[in-house]
């Protein structure tokens, strides 16, 4: 049985481990559609169940926040701040807490 990519998407994401995050972009990639990006923002919002596939841990390619669906930004930020994420401002700082997806 074939995968869809959102499945592909949320198997990867459930691999960030607290305290590490990615971007929409790297997951794309990972998932082997380097241009769907979008497509990983989309899967995120439709998450079918935020307590095993952290969407929270997704971030821009510039460690942005892109909002979240499940409280919005500032609850994203408070969650990532809490597992031990790093921030510069209200960027997340991605050479000290990027996921390196292995």
């Amino acid at each position: 049985m074939q995968s869809t990519f959102f499945e592909k998407v949320y198997e990867i994401v459930k691999k960030i481990s607290a305290g590490k995050v990615s971007t929409y972009k790297d997951i794309a990639r990972l998932a082997g559609s380097p241009n769907a990006s979008r497509a990983v923002g989309c899967a995120m919002k439709n998450n079918p169940d935020k307590s095993i596939i952290p969407c929270h841990r997704i971030v821009g390619a510039d460690g942005s926040m892109h909002g979240y669906a499940f409280g919005g930004v500032l609850v994203k930020i408070n969650m990532l701040k809490g597992e031990g994420v790093f921030f510069r401002g209200d960027f997340v700082d991605l050479s000290k807490s990027r996921w390196e997806g292995v």
